[in-house]
């Protein structure tokens, strides 16, 4: 896997909390799951295997069935807008797993995204999202604050879905 074809220079800096580049937009958002090692298990599953895109209605087209590193994936909107990214790294642990992946030419925005479900020491599941981006097509640029606010709700919703997907794992439900 080639950092050049990716959009930016600071490929993988998602896995450092808080790293934002120079010249783009943080977003951070943190969202209860719900409770519990199935709970973990079932949002890590749909986290890693594309489940929790495809149930949010963005069409999916990946490499591969499980994110891993250098798996290319583009995400549709509306199947209109394409966005073309590739994994960068990922993250299968007892108590944490995830992804993030970097975009490539063609995508709307430049920059990279991460997302981490993970069990806390009192059982908590929570999914993070982690990203930094600009705009890189000018219909994404043209859209200014309002293009960054679609990215919160897009954050937003991840978690939304991602806790109705689990709700039958969590014996509290």
């Amino acid at each position: 896997m080639s950092s050049a074809d990716f959009t930016y220079k600071d490929v993988g800096a998602t896995r450092e909390p808080g790293h934002c580049p120079e010249g783009f937009h943080p977003l951070h958002l943190r969202t209860r799951i719900g409770e519990g090692e199935a709970v973990f298990r079932r949002a890590a599953e749909a986290l890693l295997t594309w489940e929790l895109h495809r149930a949010m209605g963005v069409g999916v087209q990946a490499g591969k069935d499980r994110a891993a590193p250098g798996v290319d994936v583009t995400i549709t909107l509306g199947g209109v807008i394409k966005a073309p990214c590739r994994v960068v790294w990922t993250i299968e642990e007892h108590r944490r797993a995830g992804w993030a992946y970097g975009t490539l030419k063609g995508h709307p925005e430049c920059g990279e995204e991460a997302f981490v479900v993970n069990r806390t020491g009192d059982g908590t599941v929570w999914l993070t999202i982690t990203a930094f981006s600009r705009p890189a097509k000018w219909y994404a640029r043209a859209g200014g604050p309002a293009t960054r606010g679609l990215q919160h709700a897009y954050a937003r919703r991840c978690g939304a879905v991602l806790r109705r997907l689990c709700e039958e794992a969590d014996g509290s439900a």
